[in-house]
C-alpha cells in the first residue's frame, strides 16, 4: 500500500484570502464620481456648447441690429432706444438660461429615467452628499461656461456698437459687474435645474417647471393689477435673477445685492425640496 507524503508548502488552514481594498465614500471621492459621469455623457458637450453659442451670438446680433437701426432712418424699436452695449451683449441670457437649466434637469432626473440613480445610490447610501456634488459640479461648470461666454459677447457687440450711445469698454462703472453677475445668474439656475430634477424626478416635468417659473410666471404676473405687480413682480425669480447683470436699477427693480440674495433664496428653496424628497421617498 502507498503512501501520500505531503506536499512541502503552507497549510491550507494557513492560507489566507488576499485582503480587498477598502474604499471608503468620501466628499472629493462623490464629486470625482459625478465630475465624470457629467463628462461622460454626449449631451453635456452639445447643451453646453448650445448655451455658449446662444450667449455668444444673440449678443453679436443684437449689437449689429440695433446699429443697423441707427443707420436705417427708421424709428428705433422701444426695447433698443435705450440699450448699451452691456444689454445687447447680454441679449442672449433668456435663450442661454433655458439651455443650461433644461441640462441641470438632465443631470439628475436623467438618472432616474434609466434607473442608474440605483447604482449611484448604492454607492452613496448617505444620499444627501450626492445631490450637493451633482449641485456643486455642474453649478461650477455652468458659471464657468457663462462666464465664458458673456465677456466675448461684450467684446465684439461693443465693439460692433462703437460710435453710438449704446458705446462702452469694460472700465465703464457696472460693466464687470454685469457680466460676473450674468454668470453667477446662469450658473444658479443650473443649480435649480438640477435640483428640479431631483425633486420631480422627470426630465419632461423638471423642465417644465422650470420653463414656467423662469418664462411664463412673469408673464401671468404682468395681467394683474399694477398695484399687485410692484409687490411681486421684483421677487421672481426670473426678474430677482436679472437685477444681478443689469446695468442700471429704478425704484421697481432690486439692487445687485438684493437681487442675489432672493435669488439664492429660491435656488436654496429648491434644493431643500430635492434633499427632503431624496431623504423621505425611495427611488
Amino acid at each position: 500500500m502507498s503512501t501520500l507524503t505531503a506536499t512541502p508548502g503552507t497549510p491550507e488552514s494557513d492560507q489566507v484570502a488576499p485582503a480587498r481594498p477598502a474604499y471608503r465614500v468620501t466628499g472629493r471621492r462623490v464629486l470625482a464620481s459625478e465630475w465624470a459621469k457629467l463628462w461622460s455623457l454626449r449631451s453635456t458637450w452639445i447643451t453646453l456648447g448650445l448655451g455658449l453659442l446662444f450667449l455668444v451670438a444673440f449678443g453679436v446680433i443684437a449689437a449689429s441690429h440695433y446699429k443697423s437701426g441707427l443707420t436705417s432712418g427708421r424709428p428705433m424699436d422701444r426695447d433698443f432706444a435705450t440699450a448699451t452695449a452691456v444689454s445687447l451683449s447680454l441679449f442672449g441670457t433668456n435663450f442661454a438660461q433655458l439651455a443650461l437649466g433644461v441640462l441641470g434637469v438632465l443631470v439628475t432626473a436623467g438618472e432616474y429615467s434609466t434607473g442608474m440613480i440605483r447604482s449611484t445610490l448604492a454607492a452613496v447610501p448617505r444620499r444627501l452628499p450626492v445631490l450637493w456634488s451633482k449641485a456643486a459640479v455642474y453649478g461650477l461648470v455652468a458659471l464657468v461656461v457663462a462666464t465664458a461666454g458673456t465677456f466675448p459677447a461684450f467684446l465684439v457687440g461693443g465693439r460692433i456698437v462703437t460710435g453710438t450711445p449704446a458705446a462702452m469698454g469694460l472700465g465703464h462703472a457696472g460693466v464687470v459687474r454685469s457680466l460676473l453677475g450674468a454668470g453667477l445668474y446662469l450658473g444658479l439656475v443650473g443649480v435649480i435645474g438640477v435640483a428640479l430634477g431631483a425633486l420631480l424626478r422627470s426630465v419632461a416635468g423638471g423642465i417644465s417647471v422650470l420653463v414656467a417659473a423662469l418664462m411664463l410666471v412673469p408673464g401671468l404676473v404682468s395681467l394683474l393689477p399694477s398695484s399687485w405687480q410692484g409687490n411681486i413682480d421684483p421677487y421672481l425669480p426670473s426678474h430677482a435673477g436679472e437685477s444681478l447683470f443689469a446695468l442700471t436699477h429704478d425704484s421697481t427693480t432690486l439692487s445687485p445685492g438684493a437681487g442675489l440674495a432672493v435669488f439664492l433664496g429660491w435656488t436654496v428653496l429648491a434644493l431643500a425640496g430635492a434633499a427632503y424628497r431624496l431623504v423621505r421617498s425611495d427611488v
